[in-house]
């Protein structure tokens, strides 16, 4: 009785394994998903004549 107890547990703690991989897996499609972009001009910030940092790039005098 002992040795079908102990396999069922196994078999319990491989299923909760397989779930919460598939869970990680789900969050991290929809991050990728929901993302707002990663690209270079959405990353750029620039200093202004008062050493401010500041998003909007500065005009040519």
């Amino acid at each position: 009785m002992a040795k079908s107890q102990a396999t069922f547990m196994k078999k319990q703690l491989e299923k909760n394994k397989q779930k919460k991989k598939q869970e990680k897996q789900e969050r991290k499609q929809e991050r990728r998903e929901n993302s707002t972009g990663g690209d270079l001009e959405n990353m750029m910030a620039y200093v202004n004549e008062f050493g401010e940092i500041v998003d909007t790039k500065p005009e040519n005098k």
